[in-house]
């Protein structure tokens, strides 16, 4: 989710990027061009960023963050065995 604090002609733009550089990368895959690959994977990240989807999170609702942990070490534990 974009940040909500962004100005709405400001996400346009970025969402029109990311979806551009979306497109990029898929011509990129079906020419086979690797370095134009990594450039519009580039332009994607750094839309995603600017958006806030990625990077330090705008929100905080205070929950623990267990992203990063083995799910063996937080309270999701017992719940993950019984979905294996």
């Amino acid at each position: 989710m974009a940040d909500p604090a962004l100005e709405a002609d400001a996400k346009a733009r970025l969402v029109s990027e990311l979806m551009a550089a979306r497109r990029d990368v898929g011509s990129a895959l079906r020419a086979d061009d690797a370095a134009a690959e990594k450039a519009a994977r580039a332009r994607v990240d750094a839309a995603k960023h600017a958006l806030g989807e990625r990077g330090t999170p705008w929100w905080d609702d205070g929950a623990p963050d267990f992203n990063r942990h083995m799910v063996r070490n937080t309270p999701y534990a017992d719940w993950y065995q019984t979905r294996r």
